[in-house]
């Protein structure tokens, strides 16, 4: 089984967020399934060629592309996924892709990944590469499916290819004028005024993906049942109504090769399940760095997150003057919303013995905290999927979590589960949106900290679980299979 997986990012050469992990680690599994897998990619310029062996495929040669009526050169490269002989294609284009950001507020970003996904399509072409499924994710992408229905539909190469895109948040829509249409060589008097790509008067490259792929995934099956009503579905709830016999929800998996408390090259002090003594030491290390005194009464919960109302920090600034009596210790790192970096950087400055933060993007500080802290915070107003809190359950960090998205099918109550005779719990989470349903469940963490036992079960039980993306990648062959043979509803 071929197939093309198209991202606009991917771990280890280029990331903003969770796309780049799946990204970089999924193909892998599908491999080990069976699938011969491609993976294209932008070739940005915060990609540091130093740490890569990136080749120019002198095979292919320039190809020229037409966008917005000004023709463009584009030149492939190519490397290898990490422990894998995995190819990934690099689009270089450094008119659109040079620039100080991986996505921008410029004027051609649209002109961006309209090239980018006419370059995908014709590498393909230009090495005669007939995959059976083209899987896109996220709007960057969602101009493909539409162009192999239509502008490629008479490339017999393409004459059994199906397409599958994945929504890892349906809150990033890549909307754009009208006029942008024009700039993809997309038919603006058929395809806008029927409706197929337009969302309130603007052309969005996400609604295109959604309408005319084969099947649709998102990264998480409770996120898949949230995006089909309003408070979710960001306006496309009955575009996926439409689609529903077609839309499936798949988890996301951990990459526990990178994260693994008993080999994690960042931390100082590795652990297992079966010696969490150097988990203590992690903790002891972490608030040395930062100059916080150690108290073993005293449980440290970490936050590391980007840092947006999206991400639940609205709820969790009304949540502070109550979170502030608890007998806690906090360490934040994230950026994001200018109004949160200053709510942390106050925190940090006025409760110095109590609250840390860390302003920006830090790898190695982020899996020290995801080992070092007691308890991980995250009350999201709405998750897809999220990692960290898989992260966090394999750390023996208990996460305190809002009940939505992928949030709701990793983390189970152990409260809940205990008042029913079950001890499987492996965090505490909350289903109302408020500041005081956050603060409630972070007291009940905060109160049973001291009860080493039933913190230990917590600990176990969330070590214990298995979030690898062997399950994931399973699912996602099977629905490619099916595709394939027909099987599947559209």
């Amino acid at each position: 089984m071929k197939i093309a997986y198209i991202s606009s990012e991917a771990v280890p050469f280029v990331k903003t967020g969770g796309l780049a992990d799946v990204a970089g680690a999924l193909p892998k599994a599908m491999q080990k399934l069976g699938c011969e897998v491609k993976v294209f990619i932008p070739k940005y310029s915060d990609i540091n060629e130093t740490n890569f062996d990136l080749t120019y495929r002198d095979d292919i040669g320039e190809i020229q592309l037409k966008i917005a009526g000004e023709l463009r050169v584009v030149r492939i490269y190519q490397d290898k996924l990490p422990d894998s002989d995995i190819l990934v294609n690099f689009i270089d284009c450094p008119y659109y892709f040079n620039r100080e950001s991986i996505y921008t507020d410029d004027i051609d970003e649209d002109e961006r990944f309209i090239l980018f996904c006419k370059s995908v399509i014709e590498v393909m072409r230009l090495e005669n590469y007939s995959p059976d499924i083209i899987h896109c994710n996220d709007w960057q992408t969602g101009l493909i499916p539409l162009y192999i229905k239509d502008n490629y539909k008479g490339e017999t190469i393409f004459s059994k290819t199906k397409t599958m895109f994945s929504i890892h948040n349906i809150g990033y829509q890549g909307r754009f004028p009208k006029s942008s249409m024009r700039k993809a060589d997309i038919n603006e008097i058929y395809y806008f005024r029927e409706g197929p790509v337009e969302i309130e008067n603007t052309f969005s490259f996400l609604k295109t993906g959604l309408w005319f792929a084969d099947i649709i995934t998102t990264v998480s099956e409770t996120y898949s049942k949230e995006i089909l009503t309003p408070e979710y579905g960001s306006g496309l709830e009955n575009v996926l109504i439409l689609r529903r016999n077609s839309l499936y929800g798949i988890l996301n998996g951990a990459d526990y090769t990178a994260w693994n408390p008993a080999h994690d090259i960042y931390l100082p002090f590795q652990y297992s399940g079966e010696n969490l003594l150097g988990k203590l030491e992690n903790k002891k290390y972490l608030l040395a760095k930062f100059n916080l005194k150690y108290n073993e009464k005293i449980p440290l919960i970490g936050i590391v997150s980007r840092l947006s109302g999206q991400k639940g920090f609205d709820i969790f600034a009304e949540a502070l003057p109550e979170l502030l009596k608890l007998n806690t210790q906090w360490i934040i790192v994230g950026n994001g919303d200018k109004r949160y970096e200053d709510l942390f950087k106050s925190l940090s400055l006025n409760f110095p013995d109590k609250i840390i933060s860390y302003i920006g993007f830090n790898n190695e500080l982020s899996h020290l905290v995801v080992a070092g802290s007691d308890m991980f915070v995250m009350p999201s107003h709405y998750e897809p999927c999220g990692l960290t809190q898989i992260y966090s359950l394999k750390y023996g960090t208990i996460p305190i979590v809002r009940k939505t998205g992928g949030l709701a099918d990793t983390i189970k109550d152990w409260d809940e589960l205990s008042y029913q005779g079950f001890n499987t719990g492996n965090g505490f989470s909350f289903h109302d949106y408020t500041g005081y349903a956050l603060y409630s469940s972070v007291k009940r963490g905060v109160d049973t900290f001291p009860h080493k036992d039933t913190w230990n079960k917590l600990q176990l039980n969330g070590m214990s679980n298995d979030f690898s993306w062997d399950k994931s990648a399973q699912k996602y062959v099977q629905l490619y299979d099916q595709l394939i043979n027909g099987s599947l509803n559209s």
